[in-house]
């Protein structure tokens, strides 16, 4: 990183924006183009869990290469400034690669859907319809590499601690 005296290293802290953000852009590649959707996410274990259709052109490109780049902030705003060179922005953020697989098990996908919605709506379902998990793919990314930043914060021991 670049400017290191802005980078995060605390587990805890890069924890804390991965279970709070909101959005994961996820970044795929095939044939040197790039792709990148923002998806619905829960973090867990070292893995992300992502809701997706059966289909479509992020699976298609998955199957191709498994190797996926995503990135995600917390606490994002603009800082106006009296001048416009004085604009700026705060914000924790994370950038991470890793690689993506889909759950078939249907047992595993319950799992996941109810990560997913313990952290959108606060609840977790014991099972869902057949009907919904044959129709619901999940892709798990396994995360190999991560890296955090912040800025317009002071430096975090955890964010959202009372250190910003």
């Amino acid at each position: 990183m670049r400017r290191s005296e802005k980078q995060i290293i605390d587990k805890e802290t890069l924890g804390t924006i991965l279970n709070k953000s909101i959005v994961c852009r996820i970044g795929m590649c095939r044939d040197n183009i790039p792709y990148v959707v923002p998806m619905n996410f829960a973090y867990h274990g070292n893995a992300l869990y992502l809701h997706a259709a059966k289909e479509g052109k992020k699976l298609d490109m998955m199957a191709e290469n498994p190797h996926v780049c995503f990135e995600m902030e917390y606490k994002a705003e603009v800082s106006p400034a009296p001048t416009s060179c004085g604009w700026s922005m705060k914000y924790y953020s994370i950038i991470g690669w890793g690689n993506a697989s889909i759950l078939n098990d249907p047992e595993d996908k319950t799992k996941a859907l109810n990560l997913l919605m313990d952290k959108y709506a606060d609840e977790t379902n014991d099972s869902y319809p057949d009907s919904v998990l044959s129709k619901t793919a999940i892709i798990k990314v396994e995360i190999t590499e991560l890296t955090g930043k912040f800025s317009g914060y002071s430096k975090p021991s955890t964010c959202g601690s009372g250190n910003e």
